[in-house]
């Protein structure tokens, strides 16, 4: 495998804007840190409102052009983008290792997940389609047309820095979408690698540009406040996106929201618990707890909680936790000290309320912004954790009676992005999926995102889809002619 400094030597520094790499005005720079040690991993280019403004003016100067390229065209460029990728896939989750903290393992599997988005949206740009036929009073002909919504700003988020712009760009590449995209502060680099992997897949100038900046919301507003912009998507929390929502409002924008969320896993007595587990394991610490769609709330059935809980904290105190890049972590830092903060803030108003805590749970020591898997059990209604979004390594159960309690207790949040649900009886498990109020379920798994299934929620959690055939459709317009018989 190629080192750290060698790899990171590779990585551009700079703002990506009509196809160059230039420096920030005034030559401005911020610096990117390893959370594992809080060291400087590398300084980059911190983009000024007056960058922002560059990179829209480059977006909108090839919008027509790109929008007129061939679908084939556009196609076979996420196509090789997708081939280049794999052939790079060790250098990929050794990067996002380094700046976002998550072990190996898993950051192989996510180049292998944000690779997806660029095989199947390179196979959705040439199908997109229209209608076309007879009106019914039989007066005229019909014409229904599919094109490309414009320019769009493309906003994403610290945890998945591969998946979640791959996810993003690759649709709107597909549609014949020119773009600025705003990686996080706090884990860029993957995305700088990106774009240079997609620049040598033929990529045309302007068609993707990228800044980099600490002063998000400022230039955020700017971009957004710009006429030529069509085109908003943004994943993070429900608190910025209702703000750019609002900002978004004035120019009437297409907006994709992929915001917070606070998914339920409920166990029934029924269960496998052995699938349950597994599928906890998977739902609480992929990512280190780190994902909008993490298991937030244990609703465990009385039946079966107290077994639940012991094999769930039996499996958590055999974790290791380190910095991602060591053989056999499977626990690496969180993001930063505040992510630290949050958590443990979160552990202690449990334990406070009257939660009983089964392992984890204590700050540790030395450097690196390390929080230790922890188990809650007999969590009471009213602690914060139950209605927070933890991002945290942090399971917390609570039991219930019945069915009808399951559903109230998932349902009592302003959130709806997943659920899952663990049973073994069919019928039930088909009343969950219309009972329960989110955008997405896992009936018997603890992962459910896929390249090809649409993915976002309901509530607070956001609008739009992203992936599947719906991911395409939020980067096209529909365009009605009517075209009279002579």
């Amino acid at each position: 495998m190629i080192s750290e400094s060698d790899l990171l030597a590779k990585v551009p520094t700079g703002l990506f804007i009509g196809g160059e790499w230039v420096d920030a005005e005034g030559g401005k720079t911020l610096a990117v840190s390893d959370p594992s040690t809080g060291a400087t991993l590398v300084e980059i280019a911190d983009a000024s409102v007056a960058d922002g403004t560059r990179a829209m003016d480059a977006a909108a100067e090839v919008q027509a052009e790109w929008a007129a390229t061939a679908p084939r065209v556009r196609g076979e460029i996420l196509r090789r983008a997708f081939d280049l990728m794999q052939e790079r896939a060790d250098e990929f989750a050794l990067l996002m290792t380094l700046e976002m903290g998550k072990p190996l393992a898993e950051a192989r599997g996510e180049v292998g997940y944000g690779g997806e988005f660029l095989r199947w949206f390179s196979e959705e740009a040439v199908r997109i389609s229209g209608r076309y036929g007879q009106n019914p009073e039989g007066t005229g002909t019909m014409v229904v047309s599919r094109k490309p919504v414009g320019p769009a700003f493309l906003i994403t988020p610290w945890n998945f820095p591969l998946a979640m712009a791959t996810r993003k760009i690759a649709p709107a590449i597909a549609a014949g979408c020119t773009s600025v995209v705003k990686p996080a502060a706090l884990t860029p680099l993957t995305t700088l690698y990106f774009v240079k992997l997609l620049e040598e897949a033929g990529l045309p100038k302007g068609v993707v540009n990228v800044v980099t900046t600490s002063s998000s919301s400022k230039l955020s507003a700017e971009i957004i406040a710009d006429p030529r912009l069509r085109k908003l998507s943004f994943t993070g929390s429900t608190g910025v996106g209702r703000q750019l929502m609002k900002q978004a409002a004035d120019g009437i924008l297409r907006t994709s929201m992929e915001l917070g969320g606070n998914a339920p896993f409920v166990v029934f007595d029924d269960a496998d618990l052995d699938k349950a587990v597994d599928g906890a394991m998977l739902a609480k610490f992929r990512n280190i707890g780190q994902a909008c769609t993490a298991a937030n709330r244990f609703l465990v059935q009385r039946g079966v909680v107290e077994e639940f809980g012991r094999r769930v904290t039996e499996r958590v105190q055999a974790m290791r936790m380190g910095r991602g890049t060591e053989e056999g972590v499977t626990i690496g830092p969180l993001v930063n000290d505040a992510a630290v903060d949050g958590s443990h803030e979160l552990v202690r108003d449990a334990v406070d309320r009257g939660a009983s805590l089964a392992t984890g749970g204590a700050l540790p020591e030395g450097a690196g912004s390390f929080y230790p898997p922890t188990v809650l059990t007999d969590v009471p209604r009213g602690s914060r954790l139950l209605t927070e979004e933890i991002f945290g390594p942090v399971l917390a159960i609570v039991p219930f009676d019945t069915e009808d309690e399951a559903v109230e207790l998932a349902n009592a949040t302003e959130y709806g992005l997943v659920s899952y649900v663990f049973t073994e009886d069919l019928r039930r498990g088909m009343r969950m999926i219309d009972r329960l109020d989110t955008g997405m379920m896992g009936l018997n798994a603890g992962v459910v995102s896929n390249a090809a299934a649409p993915f976002g929620g309901v509530k607070q959690s956001g609008i739009g889809r992203e992936g599947g055939l719906e991911g395409i459709d939020e980067y096209l317009v529909t365009k009605y002619t009517l075209i009279p018989h002579a």
